[in-house]
């Protein structure tokens, strides 16, 4: 919620107000303007009686934020956020990336060849899993460690920043050593105690939609790696379930970037692969996704997609992956030059 100061209202006031929001378990940011001052207040309101705060002198009014996500709302901030990393690399506003690699991290050769031929085909990141939650617990689990080292070992031989999946709050420490984001899979969405672990670490993170969450339990996921501290989120839509699962793996909800885009400043991108499970699907939802406005993709590449340890029929081969990047590539400096030109024209 936001509480308007009165135009008179003292510094002993507006300190008065804090510390009584403190007291409720609030954490606050006090803007000050020339003529008045605000209070933003974030945290549970529910057991606090807006009569209560505003019988404080000094307190001209209580405005109660209409959407629950406040920290991810645009309205908050209606510039796009844009995300820097170590090595300059960017992403939100104009910035688009690409996020590639193998579903699950098997071997460092493999996993160098992908890296090379992401490098030469001007992307930004490297993926892969190292601990792989699965459906069944028989099958590939991932190699841990070991397979940190190997995307670390594959970052510092290309200069790709790294990617990898975290389930365990108690691992971050671990996988911050090795890795320069960490990701939060659609299982996990709503494992609030590791989005916590997770805000608090302060690492740039992807978060995956669930899949069955709307698009507001989406938001209110970002909304608490946020809340503890981490404004370095970025949004992944990845399909959603539904009725249908013969000809794709999920339903992609084209749809969410551009109301994502509406609602919230922060960066999403989409993952084709995943999405769909096909990998003759993945070029056209690619394209549609750069056209509604996704700020990057991520495909899912394997040097032998035939002997994938894990979602091996979702994988690009590195040829067609090399195919396929080229063109859409291509697309994304056309939306560029557009996205300018308009801007051109609108000043």
């Amino acid at each position: 919620m936001i509480i308007v100061m009165e135009k008179k209202a003292t510094e002993e006031n507006i300190n008065k107000v804090c510390e009584r929001l403190t007291e409720y378990g609030f954490r606050i940011q006090v803007n000050r303007g020339e003529i008045i001052t605000v209070i933003e207040a974030f945290g549970d309101k529910t057991g606090v009686s807006q009569d209560r705060i505003s019988a404080l002198p000094g307190v001209k009014e209580i405005k109660v934020i209409r959407e629950p996500f406040r920290l991810a709302c645009r309205d908050r901030n209606p510039e796009d956020t844009v995300i820097t990393f170590k090595n300059g690399v960017k992403i939100g506003g104009n910035e688009k990336a690409a996020f590639v690699g193998p579903c699950s991290v098997e071997d460092y050769d493999g996993l160098l060849e992908v890296a090379v031929a992401a490098k030469e085909m001007q992307c930004e990141f490297l993926r892969g899993g190292a601990f792989k939650p699965r459906t069944s617990p028989y099958d590939f689990q991932g190699y841990e460690e070991k397979a940190l080292k190997y995307l670390k070992q594959a970052s510092e031989a290309t200069g790709l920043l790294t990617v990898t999946e975290v389930m365990d709050a108690d691992d971050i420490p671990m996988i911050s050593e090795y890795v320069d984001v960490l990701q939060v899979g659609a299982r996990n969405m709503q494992n609030f105690k590791l989005l916590t672990a997770v805000g608090k670490s302060g690492i740039p993170v992807i978060l995956k939609r669930g899949l069955c969450s709307t698009i507001t339990e989406f938001l209110l996921a970002a909304e608490y790696i946020m809340y503890n501290g981490n404004p370095n989120v970025i949004l992944c839509e990845r399909g959603i379930r539904s009725f249908d699962n013969k000809y794709t793996r999920n339903v992609v909800d084209i749809a969410a970037i551009p109301v994502i885009k509406k609602l919230s400043h922060l960066p999403i991108i989409l993952d084709p692969s995943h999405a769909t499970g096909q990998r003759y699907l993945i070029e056209p939802i690619s394209k549609a996704g750069l056209v509604v406005g996704a700020d990057g993709l991520m495909i899912e590449v394997h040097h032998n997609p035939e002997t994938a340890l894990s979602d091996g029929k979702q994988s690009l081969s590195i040829p067609e992956f090399k195919e396929i990047m080229a063109r859409l590539n291509t697309i994304n400096g056309r939306l560029a030059y557009e996205k300018n030109c308009l801007s051109a024209n609108v000043k």
